[in-house]
């Protein structure tokens, strides 16, 4: 690749993530400006790598937030504008969009934040996805309820992970469900749930290519996970499965039709219990999120953050090609503790290559070249963390700070 051309850079974000993207700016020597809300203010980012550091009470009010980049504008004209978490991504559309700095405008964002947008794209490129009707037309829902059969899940079109989603068992539920969320129901949609196992392809795209994609599969639905208290598992399949072939293909089928250019994609995929056949779920323009980043640098040496820093700092006529590391299979493990630091000193397995530190968290990751030996660890730590950390939450009804 050739020499970059350096120039200022705003990244933005309301969750403590993103450390190494930052990093990554700075080695390719932009002058790196950061912005998040008060509450983490004295999160642990990485200072040495920031040339300005500013705080919002919030990232979510338009007008303050165009106000406050074009004020800084002034003295450092900004020339890539990132948000390193999903819900700042609608907001770094809309700064893009104003001080016309190039990348992903607010139409595309919404194909990557707004599940409705999503479906409706991927279904009018034939690409399978669970029956599903926005919750706006009555006339519209009630031929929907009658032709496809229940249970049904209601989701918010712009939440995250499982947040908010509610399942539904009988027409009967929804009507006053719907009155109960008001104004709000046209930000929620409809889909007819599908049970299955449940997997997630974590990229890297550059000019419209996936140039590199880990296939993995979830112990449990993310769905199960946090309405139920369960244990959160993932782990890589191997590269040449025909699971991983054939995701690898319906993956980039839908990056294409939602139009991704530059840049790190999450997305979620079913195959259907009863038939089958693989869904498309949604997919999100971000690195994915329960440290599954660390579990793909385990298995590969690639570090998506920093990898993503690469793509969208690059200049145009730059190549760009991520090169795998290693090459092993890698799981991970969280839970939710009833400790507050959780001690895993006991876990002496050469296999585990991670651990977390966060209060009420429990997590390992593990690697190894043998992918039934990644399996085999799981499944022993599922039955350990359970009885040693495990406790459960309510999942939230829409993301907090």
């Amino acid at each position: 690749m050739s020499q970059r051309r350096s120039g200022t850079i705003l990244c933005m974000s309301s969750y403590e993530k993103g450390q190494e993207f930052i990093r990554e700016a700075k080695r390719q020597g932009w002058h790196v400006i950061f912005m998040t809300n008060e509450e983490l203010r004295h999160a642990d980012w990485p200072r040495d790598c920031i040339d300005e550091f500013f705080v919002m009470p919030t990232l979510t009010v338009r007008e303050h937030m165009i106000n406050a980049v074009s004020y800084l504008a002034r003295a450092n004209p900004i020339s890539r504008i990132v948000a390193l978490d999903e819900f700042d991504l609608e907001m770094a559309a809309a700064l893009r969009e104003h001080l016309r700095v190039s990348g992903m405008s607010e139409s595309t964002t919404r194909f990557f934040r707004d599940k409705l947008a999503m479906r409706m794209r991927a279904a009018a490129r034939d690409l399978r996805v669970p029956d599903f009707s926005p919750l706006f037309d009555y006339d519209r829902l009630r031929t929907y309820l009658a032709r496809v059969p229940g249970p049904w899940v209601i989701k918010p079109r712009s939440a995250a992970s499982a947040i908010g989603i509610r399942k539904i068992r009988s027409a009967e539920e929804i009507w006053p469900l719907l009155d109960q969320l008001g104004d709000e129901q046209s930000h929620y949609l409809i889909e007819q749930f599908v049970p299955g196992e449940v997997y997630h392809v974590d990229s890297i795209v550059a000019d419209r290519k996936v140039l590199f994609a880990v296939v993995s599969r979830y112990g449990a639905p993310p769905i199960n996970v946090s309405h139920d208290g369960g244990i959160f598992i993932s782990r890589m399949l191997p590269r040449k499965s025909s699971d991983s072939r054939e995701l690898r293909k319906l993956n980039k089928e839908v990056i294409k039709a939602l139009g991704m250019v530059d840049g790190v994609t999450h997305a979620e995929f079913i195959r259907g219990r009863a038939d089958g056949k693989l869904y498309f779920l949604e997919v999100a323009a971000r690195v994915g999120g329960a440290n599954i980043a660390e579990m793909v640098e385990a298995g590969t040496g690639i570090n998506l953050w920093a990898e993503w820093a690469k793509v969208e700092l690059r200049d145009e006529q730059d190549d760009y090609e991520p090169t795998p590391s290693r090459e092993l299979s890698a799981g991970i493990i969280i839970t939710l503790a009833r400790q507050e630091w959780p001690d895993l000193t006991a876990y002496t397995d050469e296999e585990v290559v991670w651990r977390m530190v966060r209060r009420h968290h429990a997590g390992l990751i593990v690697a190894a070249p043998e992918p039934q030996r990644v399996a085999e660890l799981l499944d022993g730590y599922h039955d350990r963390f359970q009885e040693d950390f495990h406790t459960s939450l309510p999942v939230p009804d829409r993301a907090t700070n």
